[in-house]
């Protein structure tokens, strides 16, 4: 703690303030997320379908306008739709106490959605435009924040779900709100440098995405890591049906435990991780090698479920479940810092943000997708009886996507600029 305290304290202000916001964020928002789905199908007797319908909302209004959210933060400035983010979510939380009827809900989770996609391309665009040549350095602390907010979430959203769900979603709702209030207040207006050749309005934002769509070399680093996001979010989707299989009941506690472990590797790993990867690695190694990890996790899961009896079954079961948590997430905070840093460089520093929300909207769609075929995975292993079926395809696509990065970058296609300061200094508030 005393390491990440310092490297905190040694950026400026506007950045502290930022990975700040990030565990507030995260940490309001998994304090709700995890039990919306279980209020929504017990407390207000909403049939699967309609529960379905609420969570996909939610989840096609913020991976679908990632690409909006960076466009606008571009345009307007960063400031300015970070603070129109956390209002909206302030308010979309607010709704969820209140909503009972399933188009309330809807809308409610629209809104919760699109919040995120207004302000997340514009908080890593702050960052990376403040912290100049210490991206990397920056990222990584900014990671830890991050992880924490994941980590502290679910328990305090389970201590106040004691009282109500409405208790919870209040609780949320005041994060959002404090933290927009706070950042009005003390976040520096950071913005780009102004472009004297670039076009304003519609005709200026196709000009953009023209110039986005024909970056190759960004366009093909967003295809070989596009399989980084399916291969996390397995946490959320494999995981949990391994382990209902191999523990039952006791899969509810077990995915707790397995939460606990990813973010903990993440919190208390991220910063030795990173400097050991600046010291020995450039950064393409560097994300290839987090990708082979993060293929590698699901290894320990190639055995059947079967592999013991009653308590040592489940010992096992368990013990795999969370060594593939943790090389995850070990995986993933490898690769994340020099990611971020990456996409900055090979968008030659222009346009930070619209690139952030396209190559989030890029990740979104492959979750998406993915997920489907993860699903379609596991019902064929059922059918032809061979569990390890989604388990190797999870593993290979972690290697390819490695062998990916690794290809591109020996064959010259991932044209980097040189990291460099940013070309205008920050305005004040």
């Amino acid at each position: 703690m005393r390491g990440l305290r310092a490297r905190v304290r040694s950026f400026d202000p506007g950045i502290q303030l930022l990975m700040v916001n990030q565990f507030g964020i995260n940490l309001g928002f998994y304090m709700l997320m995890p039990y919306l789905a279980d209020h929504l199908a017990h407390g207000l007797g909403l049939a699967a379908w309609a529960v379905g319908l609420v969570l996909g909302v939610r989840n096609l209004s913020q991976q679908g306008m990632f690409w909006l959210g960076g466009t606008l933060a571009d345009r307007i400035g960063y400031k300015p739709m970070i603070l129109a983010g956390c209002a909206l979510r302030t308010g979309a939380f607010a709704l969820l106490a209140l909503a009972g009827s399933l188009p309330s809900l809807v809308v409610a989770s629209a809104a919760t959605g699109l919040a995120g996609a207004l302000f997340n391309p514009a908080v890593r665009a702050c960052i990376a435009e403040g912290a100049g040549e210490r991206r990397v350095e920056a990222f990584a602390a900014f990671n830890v924040f991050y992880q924490a907010g994941i980590l502290l979430g679910p328990l305090a959203g389970l201590a106040l779900l004691t009282l109500d769900f409405r208790v919870v979603c209040a609780a949320s709702a005041t994060v959002f709100g404090v933290l927009a209030v706070v950042q009005a207040r003390r976040l520096p207006a950071r913005r780009p440098v102004p472009d004297p050749e670039r076009a304003g309005g519609w005709r200026g934002v196709a000009t953009d995405w023209r110039t986005v769509l024909g970056n190759r070399p960004f366009l093909l680093f967003s295809a070989a890591m596009a399989g980084s996001y399916l291969l996390a979010f397995q946490t959320y989707l494999a995981l949990p049906l391994r382990a209902r299989t191999v523990l039952g009941d006791g899969n509810g506690a077990a995915m707790g435990v397995v939460f606990a472990v990813s973010a903990l590797v993440a919190v208390a790993g991220q910063l030795r991780l990173t400097d050991w990867a600046r010291k020995r690695l450039d950064p393409a190694r560097a994300i290839a090698l987090g990708l082979a990890v993060m293929g590698a996790a699901f290894l320990p899961l190639l055995p059947g479920p079967d592999r013991g009896a009653g308590r040592v079954g489940a010992a096992l079961g368990l013990m795999g479940l969370v060594v593939c948590a943790a090389l995850l997430a070990t995986g993933s905070s490898l690769l994340y810092p020099f990611e971020m840093d990456t996409l900055v460089r090979l968008s030659g520093e222009r346009l930070v943000a619209t690139y952030y929300g396209a190559y989030s909207t890029v990740a979104g769609i492959s979750v998406a997708v993915g997920n489907l075929g993860v699903g379609a995975l596991f019902d064929l292993a059922a059918r032809v009886q061979a569990p390890w079926l989604p388990w190797a395809a999870l593993s290979a696509l972690g290697a390819a996507c490695a062998g990916a990065l690794t290809g591109l970058h020996r064959t010259g296609h991932l044209r980097l600029t040189p990291a460099v300061p940013p070309a205008g200094a920050p305005t004040a508030a």
